[in-house]
């Protein structure tokens, strides 16, 4: 998978701007980030990359660099 084209997909369902997101961005200290991301962060890895995620496994990831890998590892 390559990371910018992940981030834009990422910033696309959290409906924010990709500029300044960067692999090691801890995505729940975005200011745009609440519930309804969360869902739709799900949504976009079922959808874009037919990989499902339980809510304690995703709790364990910080990153973007992080949710990629497991999205690579488990699709």
């Amino acid at each position: 998978m390559e990371m910018n084209e992940f981030i834009e997909k990422f910033a696309e369902a959290v409906d924010m701007d990709a500029a300044g997101l960067t692999p090691e961005t801890e995505f729940r200290a975005l200011d745009e980030w609440d519930s309804l991301s969360y869902l739709s962060v799900i949504a976009m890895m079922d959808e874009e990359y037919e990989c499902q995620i339980e809510t304690a496994e995703f709790k364990q990831l910080k990153t973007l660099a992080a949710l990629a890998e497991f999205i690579e590892t488990h699709k």
